[in-house]
């Protein structure tokens, strides 16, 4: 018996390990090919569409002034784009530092949610801000965020030479990478996730996840598909299944650069994760038992990705752990064991292998310090992210079965240092 659970824990791992190894070949594929579309978009742009740039903001005074000033720095037409600060229900000086901005720049706009939108978390003040503007294109930022000053231009025209495509998706960078230990971490696991996972899924199958911030989204689909989920914790995966549904695809295009804040210390992260986590939960439940109703079956090729991330290949993790400790206590009498220690070295290899290529795609980010901190992060950062998918998951199932309301969690900010470079 314990054999078979060996067996079954090892084929969870690695099937998930080769996925991930085939969708890395795809984002290194997709990082040689991606400036082709660039220069072809450049050469022949056509009449650029109006844009809106939504912020979301709850209680941002300590980073919304550095953001509003990115926003003057973007290359593109004044008079077909307006930036619009959403101050939702904020008790600091969010409201008045747009409101600043606003005076000082007619192509800003500051606005303050009022009920029912109030309050209620990014997706009701999304819905609030989309009810304001104007563009037919929209793009999202969240408060924390630096756009560099071609990003909005690069989503733009990617979007409008794609007519297959509903959104465009940028890439985002880590501002405070070197802060700490922590920090490096998420760097690494930052970059791994676009280079495998969204580049990667493009490659191969022309699907990527809308992230949070940093992606542009036509407005018909918005007002046809009613806008954010302000029920859903993950409001970006979310929209994105209802995107695929709709019949378009979601490009990945790493032209299109902001530079984002990310959590300092494991409270902030693990409360911020945490959401994340719960969010993909309630989108697989959302989605995944009325598959049938689907429009578009493209679509579970991406809910069996995150079916297959947080319940198969987190419950092989969680198997494969249970058993090694178990066997320190008491004899299973394993006949694999050797093969399973070989195994689970060769998957560790594999793994530094995949986050290292990721690093090697950016520019000075595959260092000797980087190098061991991916070394590092295999047996802590990812072991953590065991841990919090099932915490995430006992919350998520205690909230449906008390039937209670979501409650949006505001990553908590950090003030940057003013002279930090931001060029990658």
């Amino acid at each position: 018996m314990g054999d078979l659970l060996v067996y079954i824990s090892l084929f969870l791992i690695w099937a998930m390990l080769f996925y991930h190894a085939f969708l890395m070949l795809g984002g290194y594929l997709h990082h040689s090919k991606y400036m082709d579309f660039k220069r072809l978009i450049s050469k022949n742009p056509p009449s650029l569409p109006v844009v809106s740039v939504l912020i979301p903001a709850h209680n941002e005074e300590v980073v919304i002034d550095d953001t509003l000033r990115a926003m003057t720095k973007l290359q593109y037409p004044k008079d077909k784009l307006e930036i619009i600060l959403i101050n939702d229900n904020s008790s600091d000086q969010t409201g008045a530092i747009g409101e600043k901005f606003s005076s000082q720049f007619p192509y800003i706009k500051t606005v303050h949610t009022r009920p029912p939108y109030s309050g209620k978390g990014k997706s009701s003040a999304l819905n609030y801000g989309l009810t304001k503007s104007r563009g037919e294109m929209i793009v999202v930022y969240d408060a924390d965020n630096l756009p560099e000053p071609d990003a909005v231009m690069n989503l733009a025209l990617a979007l409008a030479n794609d007519k297959k495509a509903g959104a465009v998706v940028g890439k985002f960078r880590v501002i405070n990478a070197g802060k700490n230990l922590l920090t490096r971490l998420i760097n690494s696991e930052t970059l791994t996730f676009q280079w495998l996972a969204q580049a990667g899924r493009w490659y191969w199958f022309k699907m990527a996840t809308i992230p949070g911030t940093n992606f542009a989204i036509r407005r018909s689909i918005l007002e046809k598909s009613g806008g954010w989920d302000e029920k859903a914790l993950s409001e970006d995966t979310e929209l994105s299944i209802r995107v695929y549904n709709m019949g378009f695809h979601i490009r990945f295009f790493p032209a299109a650069i902001t530079w984002e804040q990310e959590p300092e210390n494991l409270r902030v992260w693990w409360k911020q994760r945490t959401r994340w986590a719960r969010g993909n939960l309630y989108v697989i439940l959302k989605y995944f038992l009325q598959f049938y109703k689907l429009e578009s079956k493209k679509v579970l090729l991406d809910l069996f990705y995150f079916l297959f991330t947080y319940y198969l290949f987190f419950g092989g993790v969680l198997l494969s752990h249970g058993i090694f400790i178990t066997n320190l206590f008491y004899d299973l009498e394993l006949t694999i064991g050797p093969v399973s220690y070989m195994l689970l070295i060769a998957g560790f290899l594999l793994f530094v292998t995949e986050v290292c290529l990721a690093l090697s795609l950016e520019k000075d980010q595959l260092t000797k310090k980087n190098f061991v901190t991916v070394l590092f992060m295999y047996f802590t950062y990812s072991q953590m992210w065991v841990v919090l998918v099932i915490y995430a998951s006992f919350l998520e199932a205690k909230r449906v079965m008390l039937k209670q309301e979501s409650v949006w969690y505001k990553t908590q900010r950090f003030k940057q240092p003013a002279e930090k470079n931001h060029a990658s």
